[in-house]
């Protein structure tokens, strides 16, 4: 399965049910309305930023966003996944491992340089994905 697709204006009522439910999962409060309004630019081309749907286009299984910065340090431009959620009935089939695997495939094509990622300390079984894809912690 190709698992990452560049998520479009189209894809914005396929987007908005999956973040509301990641948002209801980590106690984030926001209203579909502000959802809507953080999201549109990056379906619109904004430099700052990139959403794909994750697992068949037409009926995605999970979403990642990922914000742009810049780094001297690194040589160029990073990104920072910002939010990736795969629905609950789908999780521990790989799907995570084959999108952070291709990601910085996708984006090394337009000068990433690094990609990075927080999790929560007590969310075990994210860090131990990250830890198997060789994700290393920093300072």
């Amino acid at each position: 399965m190709t698992a990452l697709h560049l998520a479009k204006p189209d894809d914005i009522d396929r987007l908005l049910p999956m973040i509301a439910a990641y948002h209801a999962e980590e106690g984030i409060i926001q209203t579909n309305d502000a959802r809507r309004e953080a999201l549109m630019p990056l379906l619109q081309g904004s430099p700052h930023g990139v959403a794909y749907l994750l697992g068949p286009v037409r009926a995605p299984v999970g979403y990642i966003v990922i914000s742009f910065g810049w780094s001297i340090e690194l040589g160029g431009m990073d990104g920072f996944i910002d939010e990736v959620y795969i629905r609950p009935n789908v999780r521990g089939r790989g799907l995570g491992s084959e999108v952070l695997l291709a990601l910085p495939k996708a984006l090394a094509g337009a000068g990433l340089k690094a990609l990075h990622l927080e999790v929560s300390q007590d969310n075990t079984r994210a860090r131990a994905l990250y830890k198997k894809l060789h994700f290393e912690p920093r300072d």
